[in-house]
């Protein structure tokens, strides 16, 4: 029993042992004080670094505008990670500005300048429960204190979207500084929207709440920056849907409704498409600083002032960041219809007739008919009335060309094919079916034009071919001469009807006059319509030529003869004072007819023969047969006694060689110049000219006495134009875009180049280049030296980004210039730092580094320009006035500004006063005891206040 006893009793005894052995051994850190401990690591490595070592460690930096650095340390407590992130300054040095574009969101809020953020590693990146956060927050406080560090620090609380913090920064051993920032959301109170209730809040937080603050006086420094914003394009367009809608609703205008004109109404490139204005709007900043305010009621005065009385005046334009980035997806202009030729040109190697794209029944192109639409007929029809419209007269091809545009071999702007071109970029998404069936229809409306002897437009009817341009639009301005000309036979096909017609009449009541010489079967005269001509004959009659010289006074006798075979026709004057050599008389030069125009391809086949021919000067007379014909024939027409020698020394004064005795007198230019004193001309032909069987005194025995008037013309227009349709109609696919590429890029620069934008001198310089560049990459492209799929075609490619970055700063200048019409070096001086910006992202390639970067720009307004910014915000409308709540005062023509930043902040001396009556004897400083920094707009409001107190 008394064992049992005794057992029992240990037993009981046991948890008396266990409980005393179970004690706190405070020697021990517990989980907080390492954390604390964790924390005040971090921040002495920190600090023992300094911002150079921190840089070299790989400190990130928080923006372009921004001198901000920061580094981070993971930590744990409790299960829960956090985020400690010290935020620095490169350049320690110096006291924080209220109004620094470079502040970070917290050094403006508070003040502070190197600052500490702990924030748990979470989605809201937030703390929640109030109780953690000070928890944590005193972490950091007593973690910092133990390094002797006067960092603030703050954590994030509430909602994520309000940007609440809360925050302390020890001041020494005497001072600590609490920080608190909230924000509202909705249903901001009247009296909160104005100054005069935002000056009695900030009193409140130090003044006692029984006294009557507008009673009052107070010692308070005051700041503030309004921001006003112009109206953008899109919102005045939305206005105008609101009230469009408020008319169809059966309310009646009250202003202008109709439909509002785009920016770039006036720009050459809104033909082809409406871009995106490109500065959105023009921001406006004012400040007011340095400000003493004593009592509400100068607050509600200063809210009635005019932003013209601010001390500071900053601009800031708003460009869009579609245009600073990298992407081209979603952009209308010129470049990006011209990326999608290059891929058409690359396809159009597969196929060889531009029909076989449009059936594509060819093998291994049905892909092509999914993937690619034809437009409808009517929108192919609509185009081509645009391009063939009736009359449409040109303004001067060369009127809107860039000096280096003639390096680029396509066709000039106006032009008819230049024009097809850029209207092929817009059709279809610019696939090559979209373009193989308008090519077709084009050149079916071409060959209606010839055939019904219509003008073809955009191409001149006369002049020379411009063989600078490429090959179909030298064919098209052939064709349009061919048309004239053939127009010119069908006027006198109907004159030769029409006088036919009445001589017949004449006849029957009067007799012929005998004067009238019938013209010989065997000449080629043909003065009159012996039967009515058909157009058959017509075409090859001798009367098909030009006119040149047929008036009465053109056809005189000779003064040595009476036969008809000396009548002199078709003389243009006397040549000087040249005599004939068998004939006592002056010479005469005659009217010719022109050279017959050619092509580029016609002078290169002729090359080509002459290079197989051998002898040069004998093949050149032969294919210059007809030329040389026709001269003769008028020469001897215009001079009835003329030998060959004569002719030679008119034509070909070279090949006329005076005498020894001759050759030292002095000369006025002619080969021969005599008088009717020194006659007959002494001298002899030329080698060349005197040999046996020379092909010209061969044809010079062949050709008639015949003015120019009466000969066959040497162009045949229907010949020639039969020969340019079948070009056109055969041409191989990849020629055709060949040359539509070069044609588009030199029409396109050619349309931008007429863009006014003022003389900003780097844009001016940008498109130079631009036109060296292309004329350099497309000039394979001229030389047919292109392949699907070849490097050429990827230089193509890239040809069309650089248009496109060109094309960008184009329309920004653009836009600068219309808005800064009045303030040219405003303008400049935008343009100039956006060039600077933008000129880094612009490479040759579609993937751009650093395309989340975004372009600020501040510019102070000088006073003499202000009037100038303040015209640009247009009085609002009515329909604009009602649909905003007036309501923050300081008024802009009418504008309310979009943001309004307030400072407030006390300053006290601490030495005996009620802030610090614990203060050491002969403490006097004076210290910024409290500050508050209000943003808001008329539906929002933040507030974040710092309260430094004697601890």
């Amino acid at each position: 029993m008394a064992s049992t006893s005794r057992n029992e009793s240990d037993g009981d005894n046991e948890p008396q042992e266990e409980e005393f052995e179970r004690f706190d051994d405070f020697t021990l850190a517990s989980s907080w004080e390492r954390f604390i401990s964790d924390i005040e690591a971090v921040c002495r490595q920190w600090m023992a670094d300094g911002p150079k070592n921190l840089l070299k460690k790989g400190a990130v930096h928080l923006g372009p505008s921004m001198n901000l650095y920061k580094v981070k340390s993971e930590l744990k407590h409790a299960l829960k990670s956090y985020c400690m992130e010290y935020h620095f300054e490169s350049n320690s040095d110096g006291k924080i500005a209220d109004w620094d574009w470079s502040l970070h969101d917290l050094q403006l809020c508070f003040g502070v300048k190197d600052f500490l953020v702990i924030a748990p590693q979470s989605a809201s990146g937030v703390i929640l429960d109030a109780p953690e956060s000070s928890k944590l927050l005193s972490a950091v406080a007593i973690a910092l204190s133990n390094c002797s560090s006067m960092w603030p620090a703050f954590v994030p609380v509430h909602d994520p979207s309000k940007k609440s913090y809360i925050g302390i920064q020890s001041m020494g051993t005497i001072f600590t500084r609490r920080f608190e920032a909230d924000h509202i959301s909705s249903q901001v109170p009247v009296k909160l929207m104005h100054l005069e209730g935002l000056f009695e809040l900030f009193v409140s937080k130090f003044a006692y709440s029984t006294l009557d603050f507008s009673a009052h006086f107070f010692q308070v420094h005051f700041t503030m920056k309004l921001t006003y914003k112009t109206i953008s394009h899109d919102d005045d367009d939305a206005t105008r849907g609101v009230d469009a809608e408020f008319v169809e609703s059966g309310g009646s205008p009250k202003g202008d409704t109709h439909t509002r004109a785009q920016w770039d109404d006036d720009c050459p490139w809104s033909e082809w498409y409406s871009a995106e204005d490109p500065v959105r709007g023009i921001e406006l900043v004012t400040i007011w600083t340095g400000k003493m305010v004593e009592s509400s009621s100068e607050m509600a005065e200063l809210e009635n002032a005019s932003p013209h009385e601010a001390e500071k005046w900053i601009l800031c334009p708003n460009i869009s960041s579609t245009i600073s980035d990298g992407s081209r997806a979603n952009t209308v202009g010129f470049a990006s219809q011209l990326s999608l030729l290059v891929d058409a040109l690359n396809m159009s190697f597969e196929a060889q007739f531009m029909e076989d794209f449009v059936s594509v029944e060819k093998p291994g192109m049905d892909n092509l008919k999914s993937s690619m639409v034809v437009p409808p007929p009517s929108v192919v029809d609509r185009l081509l009335k645009e391009l063939f419209q009736d009359g449409f007269k040109l303004s001067g091809f060369r009127k809107a060309e860039h000096k280096n545009s003639r390096f680029i071999k396509g066709a000039p702007l106006e032009s008819l094919f230049a024009q097809y071109c850029l209207s092929s970029l817009w059709l279809g998404n610019c696939n090559i079916r979209a373009i193989a069936s308008f090519w077709i229809e084009f050149v079916r409306e071409v060959r209606w034009c010839w055939e019904e002897s219509q003008t073809l437009p955009r191409m001149p009817g006369s002049g020379s071919i411009d063989l600078s341009t490429c090959l179909i639009n030298q064919k098209l301005q052939m064709l349009a001469i061919c048309i004239e000309k053939k127009q010119q036979l069908n006027e006198e096909y109907h004159d030769c009807i029409g006088s036919e017609d009445g001589h017949s009449a004449v006849e029957n009541d009067q007799v012929a006059d005998d004067s009238w010489k019938t013209p010989d079967p065997g000449e080629y005269s043909d003065e009159k319509c012996d039967s009515p001509p058909t157009p058959t004959n017509f075409h090859n009659s001798a009367t098909s030529g030009p006119r040149y010289g047929t008036k009465a006074g053109d056809v005189t006798p000779s003064s040595d003869s009476k036969s008809s075979d000396y009548i002199r026709r078709g003389s243009a004057g006397v040549v000087g004072p040249m005599m004939l050599l068998k004939s006592h008389q002056s010479m005469h030069a005659p009217f010719t007819q022109e050279a017959p125009l050619m092509t580029e391809d016609m002078h290169e086949e002729r090359l080509q023969a002459v290079d197989a021919f051998g002898d040069s000067f004998s093949f050149s007379a032969q294919l210059e047969k007809e030329i040389l014909f026709s001269d003769m024939s008028a020469f001897k027409a215009a001079n009835p006694e003329a030998v060959f020698e004569d002719f030679i020394r008119w034509h070909s004064p070279g090949d006329w060689e005076t005498d020894d005795t001759l050759k030292s007198e002095p000369s006025s230019g002619f080969a021969s110049v005599s008088s009717k004193d020194d006659w007959p001309p002494r001298g002899r032909l030329s080698q060349r000219m005197s040999e046996r069987g020379n092909l010209w005194r061969k044809i010079w025995n062949d050709a008639p006495s015949l003015p120019a008037s009466e000969q066959k013309p040497l162009l045949d227009p229907h010949r020639e134009a039969e020969k340019i349709l079948h070009y056109l109609e055969t041409i191989r696919p990849h020629q055709l875009l060949e040359q539509m590429v070069c044609t588009s890029f030199r029409a396109a620069a050619d349309t931008l180049n007429q863009t006014s934008f003022g003389g900003l001198k780097q844009m001016q310089t940008k498109i130079d280049q631009l036109y060296l560049t292309m004329a350099s990459m497309l000039r394979p492209l001229q030389a047919n030296r292109l392949s699907a799929g070849s490097e050429g075609i990827e230089d193509l490619r890239r040809i069309s980004v650089v248009f496109g970055h060109v094309e960008k700063l184009l329309t920004i200048a653009a836009s600068l210039h219309r808005k800064f019409l009045q303030a040219p070096s405003m303008s400049e001086a935008i343009f100039t730092s956006y060039y600077d910006f933008y000129s880094k992202r612009m490479g040759t390639g579609s993937v751009e580094e650093n395309g989340d970067m975004e372009f600020s720009m501040k510019r102070q307004v000088r006073n003499h320009e202000r009037q100038i910014v303040s015209s640009m915000f247009t009085p609002p409308t009515v329909n604009q006035s009602w649909r905003k709540v007036l309501s923050m005062g300081n008024l802009l023509n009418g504008h309310e500004p979009i943001v309004r930043e307030i400072i407030f902040s006390k300053r006290d001396r601490v030495s005996g006063n009620h802030y610090a009556s614990h203060t050491p004897r002969g403490y006097n400083k004076e210290i910024e005891t409290y500050r508050m920094y209000i943003s808001g707009t008329s539906n929002d409001l933040r507030v974040a206040l710092s309260v430094a107190s004697c601890d």
